[in-house]
């Protein structure tokens, strides 16, 4: 057994010594450098060590020692894997092998060398080595340092200046520094942290704060700003979007980690500054377990599954895991197009809910647990031309989905509601605001509640989209008022809270989504002009048109007559809401049922917004929600 032992040694090691010396052929010029840099070093710290003057003694140990030493620091770099590399490209572990020879090297030496009759000046067999290992890293690594100093100083490409100087700041750095090809040269970096004030990062000069960028942008030549802080909240992106419009230069970002392949970014990830990076709003953080434990294994529906909303809570419902997925719309275009882009997972049904048979059918097929109803008509100035068609969609379209929801025994069943439904002055509103009185209806005993929203980023008819095509057009860009503000989430945001509120124990059947300050729509049209590298007013004309019927200059979340808790969450509004009897409830759908029936727009737009505005009256006197119907 010892003699198999032994034979595997010998084998091991010979493995190693005949891999070493296969690497050491084709570096043998850096092996004769390496022997110049042993003996040239060992010799001056030798002289050194004695003033220029050593004793004849000394030299006869020199004899010994110089040729060992030799071969000690070779054979350490050879056995260390510091041969057959392509130094060009070295990194971090290529240094840390240097190192490691370096002190195997020091090591056996003093062994050696530190008595006994051969015996070596201690400064010289520790310091030698260290100075030896330092040469060694330097003739190794000079490529690339002085190719560095060429490209960070003297490179053609566009000057970047970097906003950040983080680990994602780093990363961009170094690619750039390594990739010519790229066009992209490094001048400078700016960061608040203070302790990293007239520092570099990988030879880039941190020349201050981000408040001293429009100086250092005019002082260096800068063509383009990084930002290269994916964390970033939102004050400090619009003070770097500001800069850039102000220097006309333009600023790219790099994106948050969760889109980085690899744990960290590459220069491939760098977008353009979006819109909605400028919004003001920083994205609430959801712990979506409560979700995943409500719809996993279950059976669940989504009305208007075709829309923008709509198929964007299905397409997330499907990562649940539900047991089957069904998306009603009645557009087959959409609906199929969103069948498409989530795929086997999901079923469909073309259908409309305003006809209670086909929700009937549908449901008693389908048998959903868990409802999310996002088909509605959303329009504002065209709702008050037809107001028939709203109350047929958003109210009893509703009611049709409610009723058979509870009657097939639905658990949970979210509605989707908006802003404009909080104290309405137009038939949209008014119409969702009615729509919320039926689910309130059916809520008692029931996981049934209402979500409302504002204005979500990139959907069809949102002002962004329509300010995009106006500016690619060449203007003019249309604005109703310059005193118009307006709430924006993005559809990922504004999705997560509705399904999270479909999951969490709510104490309120009307919610309202947090959605910070609202954006005033005159200074975003501005502002997107510039993110296109015009200039408004001169190269891209803004129009004032006026309010439309049915518009108003802001939006509320609560209305007048309401009640809010900010209690209910960090991701929510609590609302306590005005709260019809069913008497009056039914009351109202009848009349409207009528009115409907005769096509009488003026009529339903009338009763619509005289039922909201008298109930919210009626509140407000008494104090408490009216009991009476006020038609």
């Amino acid at each position: 057994m010892a003699v198999e032992q032994a034979h595997h040694q010998r084998r091991t090691l010979g493995g190693r010594v005949a891999r070493a010396t296969g690497r050491m052929r084709g570096d043998f010029p850096l092996i004769v450098l390496d022997l110049v840099i042993v003996v040239g070093v060992y010799l001056l710290l030798y002289m050194a060590r004695f003033d220029f003057d050593v004793p004849s003694q000394f030299w006869d140990t020199l004899r010994v020692f110089l040729p060992a030493a030799c071969v000690v620091s070779v054979g350490t770099n050879a056995l260390l894997g510091c041969y057959g590399r392509t130094w060009r490209h070295a990194s971090i572990d290529e240094g840390v092998r240097l190192i490691g020879a370096g002190f195997v090297t020091l090591v056996t030496l003093l062994v050696l060398f530190v008595w006994g009759f051969e015996r070596v000046p201690l400064t010289v067999l520790v310091a030698g080595p260290v100075l030896a290992t330092a040469l060694f890293g330097l003739l190794r690594f000079q490529s690339r340092v002085f190719a560095y100093k060429r490209r960070s100083y003297q490179g053609s490409g566009i000057r970047v200046a970097i906003v950040g100087a983080g680990s994602a700041a780093s990363a961009a750095l170094r690619e750039m520094q390594r990739s010519p090809q790229l066009g992209l040269t490094p001048i400078l970096a700016v960061d608040d942290n203070t302790a990293l004030r007239w520092r570099t990062i990988h030879g880039v000069p941190i020349v201050g704060a981000i408040d001293d960028l429009p100086d250092a942008v005019e002082d260096h030549a800068i063509n383009q700003i990084l930002l290269a802080i994916p964390s970033a909240d939102a004050k400090v992106v619009q003070r770097v979007a500001e800069i850039g419009e102000q220097s006309g230069l333009p600023v790219r970002v790099l994106p948050e980690s969760s889109s980085w392949a690899n744990g960290m970014p590459r220069l491939r990830d760098m977008r353009d500054l979006d819109i909605e990076d400028l919004l003001g709003r920083k994205q609430v953080q959801i712990d979506l377990e409560p979700v995943r434990r409500l719809l996993a294994d279950r059976r669940v529906l989504v009305t208007g599954g075709g829309g923008w909303i709509g198929a964007e809570i299905a397409r997330q419902i499907a990562g649940f895991q539900p047991a089957r997925l069904l998306l009603l719309d009645h557009d087959e275009t959409h609906l199929h197009d969103a069948q498409q882009r989530i795929g086997a997972a999901a079923e469909i049904a073309l259908g409309d809910i305003r006809d209670a048979t086909v929700v009937e059918t549908i449901f008693d097929s389908f048998r959903p647990e868990v409802v999310f109803h996002a088909a509605a008509h959303k329009h504002v100035p065209i709702l008050e031309q037809f107001a028939c068609e709203a109350v047929r969609t958003n109210v009893f379209g509703t009611l049709n989905v409610v009723d058979a929801a509870t009657r097939v025994g639905a658990s949970h069943v979210v509605c989707i509601s908006t802003d404009k439904a909080a104290s309405p002055d137009a038939v949209m509103g008014a119409s969702k605001w009615l729509a919320e009185q039926v689910v309130l209806a059916h809520a008692p005993g029931n996981h049934y509640c209402s979500v409302r929203f504002g204005n979500v980023l990139g959907s069809r008819g949102s002002v962004i989209p329509t300010f995009e095509r106006q500016i690619n057009e060449g203007g003019p860009v249309t604005v109703t008022d310059t005193r118009m503000t307006r709430f924006f989430m993005s559809t990922d945001e504004a999705v997560r809270l509705v399904l999270y509120a479909s999951a969490t124990s709510q104490r309120h059947k009307l919610l309202a989504l947090e959605m910070g300050e609202q954006v005033n729509i005159y200074a975003l049209a501005e502002r997107m002009i510039r993110l296109c590298g015009l200039q408004p007013h001169s190269d891209i004309a803004i129009e004032i048109t006026g309010l439309r019927p049915g518009e108003r200059l802001a939006e509320v979340v609560v209305g007048r007559a309401e009640r809010r808790d900010d209690q209910e969450s960090d991701a929510f509004v609590g609302i306590e809401p005005l709260l019809l009897s069913p008497d009056d409830l039914d009351a109202a759908l009848e009349l409207l049922e009528r009115l409907a029936v005769a096509d009488d727009h003026d009529g339903v737009r009338d009763t619509l917004l005289s039922l909201a505005d008298t109930a919210s009256r009626a509140a407000r006197d008494a104090g408490r929600p009216p009991v009476r119907s006020p038609l």
